[in-house]
Order: C-alpha cells, then sequence, then structure tokens
C-alpha cells in the first residue's frame, strides 16, 4: 500500500492538539485521512481539529478506560482507526538521587505511565480494533501503528533517567508488538527523534535554541515537527518497514549533560 491508498482511511493521533502530534495530524489530513485526535488540551485540540476537519477526543492515555472511550467515539464518528501514531508524552528531569534525596517516585511513576503504558494501552486498544476489519490490501494489510522513542533511548543524560527509561521500553516493545501483529497485518515502527521544535523547546530563549540546534551535526539546526511528520508518512508509504526503531536525529550523539 503507497501513501494514497490510505486516503479516506482513519487516523488517531495522540497528543495531536501540538508539536509531533499537531505536525502529524496535518500531514495524515492532508494525504485525505480521516484524523481522530487525542489530547489532555480540550481547547487546543478543538481548534486543531475544526482546522482539520478531524475530531477531538479528550483523552489520558495513561488510563486504559479513558483511550476505550476515546477509541469508541472515534469509530462511531468516522470509522475504526487503520493508524495509530502515539506522540502523547512528557519529559520530567531529576536525577537518581540529588543532595541527599531518592528520584520522586512519583515524577518517575507518571513519566513511565504516559510515555510507555500510555503508549501501550493506545496501541493495543487500537491494535484490537484494527485486527477485526477487514484487510485493506491483498497482503492481508489491516493498519500501522508508529510510537514516539527518543534518542533518549540510547543517549539518555544526565537527569533523564525516568524520561530514558520510558522511551528505551519504547523501543524494547516495537518488535515484539510487530511480530504479535504480523500474521494479522499490522505494522509497528518507532521514530526516535533528536532535538526539535517542540512546545517544551520553543519556550527556551532563542540563543538557547540556536546552541541546541549548533549541537546536530547536519543540519545543524533543531528538527521541524514537520520533519517528522513526513517520515511517519513514509512509514505508511513504504510497506516494508516493520519491527524497525528510526533515529531521526541529524546524525547526533547526546554528551551527557
Amino acid at each position: 500500500m503507497g501513501l494514497q491508498d490510505w486516503a479516506g482511511h482513519v487516523a488517531v493521533v495522540t497528543g495531536g492538539a501540538s508539536g509531533l502530534g499537531a505536525a502529524t495530524a496535518k500531514a495524515l489530513a492532508d494525504a485525505g485521512l480521516k484524523v481522530a485526535l487525542f489530547d489532555l488540551n480540550e481547547a487546543a485540540g478543538k481548534t486543531a481539529a475544526k482546522a482539520l476537519g478531524g475530531l477531538i477526543c479528550k483523552v489520558d492515555v495513561s488510563d486504559p478506560a479513558s483511550v476505550a472511550d476515546g477509541l469508541a467515539k472515534t469509530k462511531a464518528d468516522l470509522g475504526a482507526p487503520r493508524v495509530l501514531v502515539n506522540c502523547a508524552g512528557i519529559g520530567l528531569a531529576g536525577k537518581t538521587t540529588s543532595r541527599g534525596e531518592p528520584h520522586e517516585f512519583a515524577m518517575f511513576d507518571k513519566t513511565i505511565r504516559i510515555n510507555l503504558i500510555g503508549s501501550f494501552n493506545c496501541a493495543s486498544q487500537a491494535a484490537t480494533m484494527m485486527v477485526g476489519e477487514d484487510p485493506m490490501a491483498p497482503d492481508g494489510a489491516r493498519g500501522v501503528i508508529i510510537n514516539t522513542a527518543s534518542v533518549a533511548a540510547f543517549d539518555g543524560q544526565i537527569g533523564q533517567v525516568a524520561y530514558s527509561a520510558s522511551k528505551g521500553g519504547v523501543v524494547g516493545m516495537t518488535l515484539p508488538m510487530a511480530r504479535d501483529l504480523a500474521d494479522k497485518g499490522v505494522r509497528v515502527c518507532s521514530i526516535a527523534p533528536g532535538l526539535f521544535l517542540t512546545p517544551m523547546l520553543e519556550g527556551l530563549p532563542e540563543d538557547v535554541q540556536a546552541s541546541l540546534g549548533a549541537q546536530v551535526p547536519f543540519p545543524s539546526r533543531l528538527g521541524n515537527p514537520a520533519e517528522y511528520a513526513k517520515l511517519v508518512c513514509h512509514i505508511l508509504d513504504n510497506p516494508m518497514l516493520n519491527g524497525e526503531v528510526i533515529r531521526l536525529d541529524g546524525a547526533i550523539r547526546m554528551a551527557p549533560r
């Protein structure tokens, strides 16, 4: 199936109201897909969904019941999802131990619940819907799941123990999830972005943004969320991409700090 064959089908994008998720939702809508945005920021989600002619569902990805409600609404309003892109995530910082205190458990727990368990909740439930649908192509294709990891899964920096663990988990579940779903015609890939101009970095001073961008070998700048979205579209377009984690980072390897 090429990208053009996905037109008219339904995609769910978590974290779709901003950053990588918003850029992905736009790219998929531009390719002719019907898009549902899952986001806790309902106000921003409504604005984004309206611009795309899509749907907004207020969803907490760490809560299985909330995910189930969002997917049920998506199926009722747009149809069963054939594409899931997990972009919802947080990046809290804390050292393993600091100033005589251990890492705050609640912070570690929240990071794992949103970034890793949230991705799994959405993937598992969306996959269940996908495999219940008829194949879309003669090869038996039924859908694609794309998770968002991070270069921090491989090059975790000081203070990123929780974030790196959560993204390392996303990397670790990519291949077994792809193998689980292979005989059902659902492909699974993960994208591991480097330094991208997302809301978290947009809040930094311009000189700090420039300094971060200069650390990227080439192109020496921060990534544009639209470039992440292009890779999402390429994964849909290329049927042989399955079970793979793709670094999208301009060849950066993160220093300890």
